[in-house]
Parts: structure tokens; sequence; C-alpha cells
């Protein structure tokens, strides 16, 4: 299959564009660079220096290569600074988007692929692990954002058949996480740890996620070439708190590292995790990377990187 990937030079759309590579696809991979790196970008990918705003450009991608799916990560991810300037958050995240998907339907793509979130969209649930049947209410922007284009993904696919995937992600980590943002804990501890600074935690550390390993979500990625339309979630609806991610570094990183506690932030969330059963019933996937494994992984990967 012929598949673009915006964002393909970050983290996690580096991941998938290897996945994809390695199923014999062609590649083509869009990205500003403005979090993503050049090094990120797997060999075998094309790679066009773009962004996702800029809609004549992102037009002649798609009218030239023709891709038969467009796989979307590309996006404003900082949950900080969606709260910060939410009008920037927008105009990436919802109107990037939509420029995305009326190209991607003027020029015959097949299926749309969203990273979407699943640690943002819900809000404060009731009940978790929380499944796609817990009603979405995102607390801050950025969750708002992701929830807005599967809206929109959800009308696409109403009015014009348009198919799509959106892929509701936990907190996913791994190796070639950015540690210098705010949307990584695990590679932004790692990155302290190394440089011998105290690891700063927003609250009492008792906020739990659900992490979810890069390689796992790039399976996902995969998998959702074959699956029918909608929106899954991709977690293992297991909570770990702050202070339990801090434990397990020190395990992995043999190094009883200084660790300060500070003010919570707003707009996140207190805690989540996410079911996933659907995700294994439709698309056959489950993660396969535990967290004490995971850890380790990434964590030997900034050791060596970062020397």
């Amino acid at each position: 299959m012929k598949i673009l990937v915006t964002g393909g030079a970050g983290f996690i759309g580096s991941w998938v564009s290897r996945a994809f590579l390695k199923e014999g696809h062609e590649v083509v991979i869009i990205d500003d660079l403005s979090t993503g790196k050049e090094e990120n970008l797997p060999s075998g990918a094309k790679f066009i220096k773009c962004d996702i705003r800029d809609f004549d450009t992102v037009e002649k991608i798609i009218s030239d290569f023709k891709p038969e799916i467009v796989d979307h990560h590309a996006a404003q991810i900082d949950v900080r600074k969606s709260v910060d300037n939410p009008m920037h958050d927008a105009e990436i995240n919802i109107v990037g988007t939509l420029h995305l998907i009326e190209s991607s339907l003027r020029h015959g793509v097949k299926k749309f692929i969203f990273a979407s979130t699943g640690g943002a969209i819900y809000g404060e649930p009731e009940v978790i692990p929380a499944d796609e049947k817990t009603d979405p209410f995102p607390i801050s922007p950025y969750g708002t954002s992701k929830y807005a284009v599967e809206k929109y993904l959800g009308y696409y696919n109403y009015v014009h058949g348009f198919e799509y995937v959106a892929l509701r992600y936990a907190n996913v980590y791994g190796p070639r996480q950015n540690p210098h943002g705010e949307a990584g804990v695990i590679a932004i501890f790692c990155n302290r740890i190394l440089s011998g600074s105290p690891c700063t935690v927003f609250g009492d550390g008792g906020q739990t996620r659900d992490y979810v390993y890069v390689e796992d979500v790039a399976k996902a990625n995969l998998q959702s070439l074959s699956a029918p339309f909608g929106s899954y979630n991709i977690g293992t609806g297991i909570e770990t708190s702050v202070n339990d991610l801090i434990s397990e570094l020190k395990k992995s990183s043999g190094t009883d590292f200084e660790v300060n506690y500070g003010e919570q932030r707003p707009g996140e969330v207190q805690s989540i995790s996410l079911e996933a059963s659907q995700a294994e019933k439709i698309l056959g996937w489950k993660p396969n990377v535990n967290l004490a494994e995971g850890i380790q992984k990434t964590w030997n990967w900034f050791n060596q990187d970062l020397k």
C-alpha cells in the first residue's frame, strides 16, 4: 500500500513508519520538524518537510503521491501548551487536520488513521478503566481538539462514506521520545537522571496513567490498515502512579535519584487507564510489553544515546 504518514519524524510516527516499511508498504513522511528530528526518519521512506497548515503544499503532496492510507500523527501534543494557548492548539490539531481530511477525500484516500488520545479525551471518568462507551469529557484544550477531530471524522464518514480509524492512545513511552518536552514523563525522568538533576513531580505523585510501549502502538497502526471504522482504546488497562514509575526507574537505572514535589498543574487528569478489549476483539491487538520491560528498554536506549 501507499501510505502517507504525517509527523513521521516524531517519536510515535517514526516507529509507525518503520512498522509500515517492514511490511513492504511504500511510505511518504511529512513533518515540519518543529519537534520531530531528521535522525528519526527511517531509511526507505521519502521525506517532505511540510507543515500540515500549509494547505497548498499538503494538497500537492497528496495529489502527486495518491496514498491509499493517511496515517495522521502530526499534532500539538503538549497539554500545558494547549492550556496556555488554546488557539494555537486548535490551529494545528483541528484546522490543520481538517485540511488533511479534505484533501484526502478529494484524492481518493481509502482510509484515514488518526492518532487520538485516550489519556486526555475521557477527562476524569467515574469508572476506570474507561472503555469506548465512556462519555468523553476532556478537561484540556488538547483533549478537546482530539475529540473534535473524531467528531469531524464521524461526520465525514456519515456524509461521504469516508473510512477512518481513531486510535485513542494511553500514555505512550519508549526509545526516541523527546526528553525536552512536557509530553513524556518517562523520557523526561531518564534525561534528568542521566544529567544528575532531580526529577520533579507535579502533585503528590499519586496521579495515575496507563503507560503503553511505543512498539505496541506501532503494531496497532499496522493492524488498523484492515480494521473497520471506529474509535479504539490503545492501552493496557493498568493504572500506574508517578511514584510507581519512580520506583521502576530506580530499579532500571540502578540509581537512587533525587525527587522533588511541586504543585499539581491545571488541565491534567488525576487518574486514567484504558480498557482495550475492543481493540483486541476487532483489531486483533493487545499490548505485549509490560511496564517493567518497557522502562528497562527505554532506560537502556537513553543511557546509550545520551552518553
